[in-house]
């Protein structure tokens, strides 16, 4: 049994990233006690040239009033206290940064002497670190570049390895609905080739089943929700899930053709959707088989040696 369908291999799509600097420059939040401290960073960036705008916060409050859209990097000076002010947690200013800026890249400025600390918060998601007695112009622009970059290329690996993992989950939540035949006690063998026309999919619009019930009879079918996209494959598992349940209840011919119609107008999200159907039930000896047709195509009956012929 096979539905035919196309679909072309596509990337998967991503979360959208923060928007790159403009032309003209970036923007630094300097966070920290010591005003005149601040100041001298646009004194050293304009000794290099380079087109870095410069905000200062004293506190994480004024911080976060300054935190806009177009702020590209932070630069923290652990010195300053965090809000929970515990002595024992001495990134306690840095865990509020990123917490309150999660998509920003961060730099830490602190002395030479708190190089260990320092570490710690490139540990914890800080992108680097500075010394004070150390920095210079020269070295805070290439760090802040960097930074920048660092993060934003975090961020797209961590919205590829999301997108994956949301691919795999709905595979194995595509993979769950699609049928497994009951054909216990059947000499009957079941083969089966799907092929949905989304693109990335396992699951379309096109479904099938079957299934022995106790009277030793093989019932199975084949249909088509019109179109390919989610809404249809859902629609589709529901009558398929209908036709099993049906079956077992022992409905055949306009009966259950009937209920399955009264399910497709109350599932479906518009009363233009449409489904086709074809079941076969084949009996316990396997010398006949019933076809019903509701739109569908005709089966094919196929043999060893023997064009295939279409099933009246």
């Amino acid at each position: 049994m096979s539905v035919p369908a196309t679909g072309q291999l596509e990337a998967p799509a991503t979360e959208a990233l923060p928007a790159a600097p403009p032309d003209n420059g970036l923007t630094l939040l300097v966070i920290g006690e010591d005003p005149a401290g601040s100041f001298t960073v646009p004194e050293m960036l304009d000794t290099e040239g380079n087109r870095v705008r410069i905000r200062t916060a004293r506190n994480l409050t004024e911080a976060e009033r300054l935190l806009t859209d177009d702020v590209q990097c932070i630069l923290l000076d652990l010195a300053l206290p965090g809000p929970c002010k515990k002595a024992e947690d001495e990134l306690d200013a840095l865990h509020a940064v990123l917490r309150l800026a999660p998509a920003h890249a961060v730099l830490v400025l602190t002395a030479v002497e708190d190089g260990e600390r320092a570490a710690e918060a490139v540990r914890v998601g800080a992108q680097d670190f500075l010394f004070r007695d150390e920095l210079d112009g020269r070295l805070l622009s290439r760090a802040i570049r960097y930074a920048v970059e660092r993060k934003r290329s975090d961020l797209a690996q961590r919205q590829l390895t999301e997108s994956r993992l949301r691919a795999q989950e709905n595979a194995r939540l595509e993979r769950g609905l699609l049928p497994t035949p009951l054909l216990q006690g059947s000499g009957l063998r079941f083969a089966a080739r799907y092929r949905p026309g989304r693109s990335r999919a396992l699951l379309g619009g096109d479904f099938y089943d079957t299934v022995r019930t106790p009277d030793g009879t093989v019932h199975a079918m084949i249909g088509d929700v019109c179109g390919h996209g989610p809404d249809e494959a859902a629609l589709g598992v529901e009558l398929r899930i209908a036709w099993r349940a049906l079956t077992f209840a022992g409905l055949c011919g306009d009966q259950l053709l009937g209920t399955l119609q009264q399910v497709l107008e109350n599932e479906r999200a518009d009363e233009e959707i449409f489904a086709t159907l074809c079941t076969v039930d084949i009996a316990p000896d396997g010398r006949r088989a019933g076809v019903c047709l509701a739109g569908h195509p005709a089966p094919r009956a196929i043999r060893a040696g023997r064009a295939p012929r279409l099933l009246p």
